[in-house]
């Protein structure tokens, strides 16, 4: 399997994250934050840098991952100003994407509501009404602008963003009918938040063409307390799913990276420690 690291979970300072990956034989750089700048945001010549330091040091990019939609909610409509930020970031971030190789673009979605769907009642009380088509109209431009630059785009399951789990992630390519060009970006500790078992019922899915890029940590959440909390690799609650999960990727053939996403401290503020803390079980279950 093809393994790398979200490097700002590392480091923001690129060449310490790279010697980092080089030390725990992670190939593949996945790049949020470089420097001071969020992906999009660095000017000609840094990227420039960026892109010639990564090839020197032998890194291929597997996504630009800019939090492009985020933050937006179902009172913003496509062409409004905050919408437009987005669309525009998104453009720079794909010209970005060309230099330096990247095969994957991130989005994000708009803020989540609650219940999207419901019915014997639930459908007339219940429901944000017409959060599902709003969504699809602020998210529909980025797939034009997709397809007219030939990259593809992953969507992120996040715990606050209305796609929160692989079935709306998969619901929103569909619904777009953008299969192949946008992609599930599947974080499954995100997804804990809304309860969606990874393994089996999350893979599944996305098991058929729908999968472009995977994200690994572990948390424990309490959803009733509003809590989360991040945890050491394989003493959260996806402790048990880890390994069918990376059997099943194998067994597929899974092309893609699986990007390790450290986040995790022991209660120190110690990230650095806590990567290290956490590498050698990622790796133990998906090398």
């Amino acid at each position: 399997m093809k393994l790398g690291v979200i490097c700002d979970g590392i480091s923001r300072n690129l060449p310490c994250a790279i010697d980092v990956m080089d030390e725990f034989n992670l190939e593949y750089a996945e790049l949020q934050f470089v420097g001071d700048k969020e992906v999009g945001d660095h000017s000609a010549q840094e990227i420039r840098d960026i892109d010639q330091l990564l090839r020197d040091r032998g890194k291929p990019v597997s996504c630009l991952s800019r939090h492009v939609f985020a933050g937006l909610t179902i009172a913003n409509t496509p062409g409004d100003e905050a919408h437009t930020k987005h669309l525009d970031a998104l453009k720079r971030v794909i010209e970005m994407a060309h230099i330096v190789g990247s095969p994957l673009v991130r989005i994000m979605t708009n803020k989540k509501e609650q219940i999207l769907w419901g019915h014997n009642g639930a459908e007339k009380w219940n429901v944000a009404h017409d959060a599902w088509d709003k969504t699809l109209t602020l998210i529909a431009p980025a797939i034009d602008v997709a397809r007219a630059e030939g990259i593809t785009l992953v969507v992120e399951t996040g715990n606050g963003t209305m796609v929160n789990s692989n079935y709306t992630a998969r619901k929103l390519i569909d619904d777009l009918d953008a299969k192949g060009v946008l992609k599930v970006l599947w974080d499954p500790a995100n997804n804990c938040w809304c309860h969606e078992r990874a393994f089996p019922d999350g893979y599944a899915e996305v098991r058929d063409g729908y999968l472009g890029h995977i994200h690994i940590k572990d948390v424990e959440v309490d959803t009733p307390r509003a809590t989360l909390t991040v945890k050491k690799m394989g003493e959260g609650q996806l402790a048990d799913q880890f390994a069918p999960l990376a059997s099943a990727l194998q067994a597929d053939g899974y092309e893609g990276v699986v990007s390790f996403e450290s986040v995790y401290h022991p209660g120190n503020g110690d990230f650095e420690g806590g990567f290290r803390a956490c590498i050698d079980t990622f790796k133990a279950h998906f090398a």
